[in-house]
């Protein structure tokens, strides 16, 4: 077997020219590692529907590179998984949920058709929490089972584009679709320590794909490297007029974005830039060291602080008032979700067309709370009278961050992803997460969902019980490019990648 533990784009693409590698024998090194260690042995149990096609689709690529000597794209040959909140074309999608175990899309999603177009091999579906809703990994699909962190087996991978962070983590394909709407491509990627990027709404599609918030949604890249991530974005990004909110996409190109045509066309340059950098420090956000576990986080996210300001980098605390108010009361989940959802589901008439049919108003399960309550919420968010003051107050919030951030000439806002590290399973029954019957999951990730910045987490380091810590940076809208490149500089730096250990 092929060793492709820790392989990147570049690394592939040398392979394939110098002819020790073809993209058929790669996607088959994947699928025997899927075997050997998701479905079987430790069965961490990422990935979902496994495509039946994808070695012809590698044999075809191959065939392509021989007679062109040529790559048909920047991700000719590159194995990707796809979070099953997506349509993917003759692949079981479930978006969580077992009222969709027999759901198969006749079309793809349309960051799914963009990334084929680029030469991507889509290797099958990665686990999704239920309706994209909850912290936890499992779902309806999977009869509740949970997603394995591949650091340690015990303990959850956050949600909801858990198997797609567990996958990439433990080298079961190179590259992963996530979806952002609070927090799930950057939890996955803190608990399982790779890059997870939430790019500006609107700058990719959500076609094809399962919403949550509509005005929150955003597909993203999840990779092991930074310089991976940055060159799968190129290949996401785009205006679609099926998807209206993609008027950012179509902005963004007006502007000349990316600069030098590509993401990572300035990465070298991110380590000069983050020595350079301003970097407002979020302190608020981060848990009270009278918590153990925050305190662990708190260690990891100061050392790697540290590590920046020993290389140059400038700290300054900032402070928000009423922060904790504007993280949480302009969230619209129980206002809009089922409406949204609703509304998808109306395009799939061979299934519930209710949320509220599928999804009881109560449950045994403490973790499906949030679930349930937004399943039953108005037909219509304008029904609810608290709705136009919620985003009001949402505006509001992005204004006064905007303000900060110019104000104080900052590069950037950080933070850790969430103020705990991974928990065990058994936190998703035992209430550690629930406050006055609420559910009051201790992530960070909220504000940039709700001001709609984008955000890059990177892996800052583990625990002394080796459970990973992602650290968050927050740009202005249209900033993926600065926010890659720092992450570049910190990835440099901070060097916190490793690969799970067991899995040979």
């Amino acid at each position: 077997m092929n060793d492709v533990r820790e392989i990147t784009i570049a690394q592939v693409h040398k392979r394939f020219k110098d002819g020790s590698l073809t993209a058929k024998e790669l996607a088959a090194t994947f699928f025997e590692r899927i075997a050997k260690w998701d479905k079987s042995g430790p069965r961490i149990n990422s990935t979902m529907a496994l495509s039946p096609t994808a070695m012809e689709e590698a044999a075809t690529l191959d065939i392509f590179f021989k007679e062109h000597g040529k790559f048909k794209g920047n991700l000719h040959g590159i194995p990707v998984l796809i979070k099953d909140q997506a349509d993917t074309k003759g692949m079981v999608t479930t978006y969580g949920s077992a009222v969709a175990k027999n759901n198969i899309p006749d079309e793809d999603a349309f960051v799914v058709m963009k990334l084929k177009e680029a030469g991507a091999v889509v290797l099958g579906k990665t686990t999704v929490a239920e309706w994209a809703s909850v912290w936890f990994s499992c779902n309806g699909a999977t009869d509740y089972e949970f997603t394995k962190n591949p650091y340690s087996l015990g303990h959850d991978v956050g949600a909801s584009s858990s198997g797609s962070g567990a996958a990439v983590a433990a080298n079961f394909t190179v590259l992963a679709v996530g979806e952002d709407t609070g927090g799930s491509i950057r939890v996955p990627s803190s608990f399982c320590n790779i890059v997870g990027l939430r790019p500006t709404p609107g700058l990719i599609s959500r076609t094809g794909f399962c919403p949550l918030i509509k005005v929150q949604d955003t597909p993203g890249p999840m990779a092991r490297t930074v310089t991976d991530c940055a060159i799968m974005l190129d290949c996401m990004v785009g205006f679609d007029p099926k998807d209206e909110f993609t008027g950012f996409a179509a902005t963004a190109a007006a502007l000349g974005l990316p600069r030098g045509s590509s993401y990572s066309a300035y990465l070298q340059d991110g380590v000069d830039k983050i020595r350079r950098a301003k970097i407002g420090v979020v302190r608020q956000k981060f848990g009270p060291d009278s918590d153990p576990y925050c305190k662990a986080t708190n260690k990891v996210v100061l050392a790697a602080i540290a590590k920046l300001q020993a290389a140059g980098t400038t700290f300054v605390d900032v402070h928000i008032e009423n922060l904790d108010h504007y993280m949480i009361y302009p969230l619209t989940y129980l206002q809009r979700s089922r409406s949204d959802i609703n509304s998808f589901l109306a395009t799939k008439p061979h299934l519930p067309q209710d949320l509220a049919d599928i999804v009881p108003e109560k449950s045994d399960k403490p973790y499906m709370s949030t679930t349930c309550a937004l399943a039953h919420g108005p037909l219509d968010p304008k029904d609810d009278p608290t709705y136009v003051d919620r985003i009001l107050q949402r505006d509001e919030f992005k204004r006064k961050v905007d303000c900060l951030i110019a104000s104080l000439g900052l590069d950037a806002l950080t933070l850790p992803d969430v103020r705990v590290p991974p928990p065990r399973f058994e936190d998703a029954m035992s209430g550690r997460f629930m406050k006055n019957g609420v559910e009051d999951f201790p992530t960070n990730t909220f504000f940039a969902s709700v001001t709609r910045h984008p955000a890059i987490s990177v892996p800052a380091g583990f625990t002394k019980d080796g459970l990973p810590v992602g650290m968050e940076f927050i740009g202005l809208e249209f900033q993926e490019q600065s926010l890659l490149e720092l992450a570049y500089g910190f990835e440099t730096i901070v060097g916190a990648r490793k690969t799970p250990p067991g899995l040979i």
